[in-house]
């Protein structure tokens, strides 16, 4: 597991620390800033740490006749020009009920214009899993001087060791990457959790984390099992309404989902103590009374030597610990010692 670190919002993020949750918004809030702004609320009150938008241009984006591979009737850029509405006055709102509702507020900048007029209004950078390879933006992003979250999803290995050289080498401390799989919904086993661990090994001076595109189990066993694996930052869609037509309602999770999410780490992380093995406070009761003890099989009269026969263990463990009881056996009794007796060392010598 990585020991990176990076602060994020006033979080320290990795190296153990509870997992920093991002409620993916994206687009989900429909073109509607009143939605938007529910969601911000929404994602604060049920325990969030950041909430993230996306941030783009359709002319931007995707050339005139990039193919809408998922819906084959549309390009691209007819595609998500349903979706690209907000722009700079828009995000600075969200930014400022962000800070008055206390959620780190974010949005993956999909082109540079985005990148420079997002960077004031944040306190990391995100990028896309399908900008890994979008050089410029990167070079952009890291001339900010923020911490960088980086999706690897749909990145061969080789990929994302070039993005982390590149990251390095233009002046980046503060670097996570994100295990995704770039698919929509992705199965479950598709997920490949394991994947966290082995990001964490091949690049421990970065921090790992998980952006989730299953549909929310009813448990939100997927999000919660990534983060027992090490995932230090967990993104996943958020909507007001898994029902709604459109971008990425689908596979999104709501307000219930992701409370539940939150008491999920919140339980694991109160349970997962320390690296050691100590007596808990509730224990020593029970070290006390559900142990045995050295007890008499009838009765031994004074100064007898105790045989094997003589003796057997029962609870409580307030006598002789059981363990001892070869200790016992052949001594010799101090006085008369009545059937069922706890023993003590003064009772023999």
């Amino acid at each position: 597991m990585s020991e990176a670190v990076i602060r994020v919002g006033g979080r320290v993020l990795g190296a153990g620390a509870r997992p920093f949750v991002i409620a993916e918004a994206g687009v989900n809030y429909e073109n509607s800033m009143a939605t938007a702004e529910r969601m911000v609320r929404e994602a604060a009150l049920a325990g969030a740490d950041a909430i993230k938008f996306q941030t783009y241009k359709a002319e931007r984006l995707a050339a005139a006749d990039s193919p809408a591979y998922w819906a084959a009737s549309t390009t691209q850029r007819e595609y998500f020009r349903n979706y690209d509405s907000f722009g700079r006055k828009e995000y600075e709102q969200l930014a400022d009920l962000c800070a008055e509702v206390g959620i780190v507020f974010l949005s993956t900048p999909f082109d540079e214009e985005a990148l420079d007029y997002l960077t004031p209004l944040m306190p990391a950078i995100k990028i896309a899993s399908a900008d890994i390879t979008n050089w410029p933006l990167l070079r952009r992003a890291c001339a900010t001087g923020k911490p960088l979250l980086l999706s690897t999803g749909a990145s061969l290995m080789s990929e994302i060791a070039a993005a982390v050289e590149l990251c390095r080498e233009n002046g980046v401390v503060d670097l996570a990457l994100l295990h995704c799989i770039l698919h929509y919904p992705a199965e479950y086993g598709e997920a490949n959790l394991r994947a966290i661990e082995y990001l964490g090994v091949t690049f421990p001076d970065c921090v790992i984390g998980y952006s989730d595109h299953t549909k929310p189990d009813a448990g939100m066993a997927v999000v919660t099992a990534a983060a027992v694996l090490g995932a230090s930052i967990i993104e996943k869609h958020f909507t007001l309404d898994k029902t709604l037509p459109g971008n990425d309602h689908y596979h999104a999770m709501d307000p219930a989902d992701l409370r539940r999410f939150a008491d999920n780490l919140a339980t694991v992380w109160q349970a997962f103590g320390r690296a050691a093995r100590d007596l808990a406070p509730g224990e020593r009761q029970a070290r006390q009374y559900a142990r045995r003890s050295v007890v008499a099989r009838g009765q031994i009269p004074e100064g007898a030597s105790i045989r094997p026969d003589q003796v057997t263990v029962k609870r409580p463990g307030t006598g002789i610990p059981a363990n001892q009881i070869d200790l016992v056996i052949g001594r010799t009794a101090k006085r008369a010692i009545a059937d069922d007796t706890i023993l003590s060392w003064e009772m023999i010598g």
